[in-house]
């Protein structure tokens, strides 16, 4: 697998169209910051490990829907593996006119567009969230 991120985030697109409750994608310290920040910012209801019809670990994502709706209406990857996107504290994307989330890899952590702002880093933007 080329972009474990992407992977993780097609997973959850898809489920959200199946209107599936929860989904299970393949364990990893990033995959899981980035869930963290998707749980804080209440776009998904939570997450946990848990071990994988393989063997190996997973991570069971719950979905969270509003009045049978998805919360999340897009999730794009910005970031790809061919192709690295570095911004500033002072270029950090704005989604949606502030309504949604870039979520960003930063020295200090995987955290939120609005987070790196208030500690002033920047770094390379993974995906946003609308």
């Amino acid at each position: 697998m080329n972009d474990p991120i992407g992977d993780m985030l097609t997973r959850i697109r898809n489920s959200q169209m199946r209107h599936k409750s929860t989904v299970i994608t393949p364990a990893s310290k990033l995959r899981a910051w980035v869930l963290d920040v998707l749980a804080d910012e209440g776009y998904i209801r939570g997450y946990e490990q848990v071990t994988g019809a393989d063997g190996h670990p997973a991570l069971e994502i719950s979905l969270k829907y509003y009045e049978g709706t998805p919360v999340i209406r897009e999730l794009k990857r910005v970031s790809t593996p061919g192709r690295r996107v570095y911004m500033g504290v002072k270029d950090l994307p704005s989604v949606r006119q502030g309504l949604g989330v870039s979520i960003v890899s930063t020295p200090k952590g995987v955290m939120s567009d609005a987070a790196a702002r208030s500690a002033n880093v920047g770094g390379e933007v993974l995906c946003t969230v609308f």
